[in-house]
């Protein structure tokens, strides 16, 4: 019988941490507006920061083609060798004057604790914005509508669980 109660006791624990890490998680949309610059379509690549502004977790990837990953200077050289799974976070590159609609799942325990939601936007042989917007992963600023800087015209995020 004990052997019985300890594996029971065991997947019990286990179940119910597993609904614990699942539940601190949250899925936000959004709607991204770009400027109505001239040029190809941009890539825009969507990460969580840390307070040091360090690049901690890819969020979202506006742009299929991994060969203009690399334009990506500081998403590159910190997050690119982190064996993420860009391909169920990927979508399409967006023109200039186009609207875009996506979503992503964050880590709730980061929040109000010094983490932004960083955009970064690149065009082919144009500028590249590394810091095109930022957006407080606080609770009162992460619903906010917020203006970039370079391509991207403004962002708005929205809960949804």
């Amino acid at each position: 019988m004990k052997p019985f109660i300890k594996k029971s006791l065991l997947l019990f624990c286990l179940s119910f941490f597993s609904i614990q890490a699942f539940a601190q998680t949250s899925k936000y949309k959004g709607m991204l507006q770009m400027t109505n610059y001239n040029g190809l379509e941009a890539y825009v690549v969507v990460s969580l920061v840390d307070s040091k502004g360090n690049p901690e977790k890819t969020l979202y990837m506006m742009g299929p083609d991994k060969k203009w990953y690399n334009g990506f200077k500081e998403w590159f050289a910190k997050l690119s060798n982190k064996k993420e799974n860009l391909n169920a976070i990927t979508g399409a590159s967006i023109a200039g004057g186009d609207r875009s609609t996506f979503t992503f799942t964050i880590d709730e325990t980061k929040i109000n604790k010094g983490y932004k939601i960083r955009f970064e936007s690149a065009v082919e042989d144009q500028k590249n914005y590394t810091n095109d917007l930022e957006i407080p992963f606080t609770t009162e600023d992460i619903t906010k509508k917020t203006d970039g800087t370079g391509y991207i015209r403004y962002v708005k995020l929205s809960k949804v669980q």
